[in-house]
C-alpha cells in the first residue's frame, strides 16, 4: 500500500492554476472505502481496481476526502479541518493545501476550474432561494 503520496516538483506546480481559484472533487476513477477507521483508495484502470496503487489516508486526509464528496473550494476545506481539529488557520491551510496538491499530482482529486468559486456560491444561494418557494 502507498502510505504517502509523492510531492509535486516545483515544475509541476506551474501546471495547475492557483488553488484558491478552483473547486475540487474526488476523481470518478477511484473507489474508496472506510475500513477499521482508515480510508483506502483504489484507482480504477480499465474497469479493474489497480491493487498495486492502493492509497491509505490518515485522519486529516480522511476528513478532507469525505468533504470532497461534493465540490469544495480550498477555503471550505481549510474551514473543515480548522473546525474538526481546533487548530490554527495556518496549520489547517498547510494540511488542506498539501493534501490537495498531493491528490492532484496522482489524479485522485480533480480541479473544476470551469466552476469559479463565486459562481458556485451564487448557485447554492439560488438553489436555497428556489427551495424556499
Amino acid at each position: 500500500m502507498n502510505d504517502f503520496v509523492p510531492r509535486k516538483s516545483a515544475n509541476d506546480a506551474a501546471s495547475y492554476p492557483p488553488l484558491s481559484d478552483q473547486v475540487f472533487v474526488r476523481s470518478q476513477s477511484v473507489v474508496s472505502r472506510r475500513v477499521a477507521g482508515e480510508t483506502l483508495i483504489v484507482p480504477i484502470r480499465g474497469k479493474v481496481g489497480d491493487l498495486a496503487s492502493i492509497y491509505s489516508f490518515n485522519e486529516t486526509g480522511s476528513l478532507i476526502w469525505q468533504a470532497l464528496e461534493n465540490p469544495k473550494s480550498v477555503v471550505e476545506l481549510i474551514e473543515v479541518v480548522e473546525a474538526e481539529y481546533s487548530v490554527e488557520r495556518e496549520q489547517a491551510e498547510h494540511d488542506a493545501t498539501q493534501f490537495l496538491n498531493d491528490m492532484l499530482a496522482v489524479g485522485l482529486v480533480e480541479a473544476c476550474p470551469s466552476v469559479p468559486v463565486n459562481a458556485m456560491e451564487l448557485s447554492e444561494r439560488e438553489e436555497f432561494a428556489a427551495g424556499a418557494d
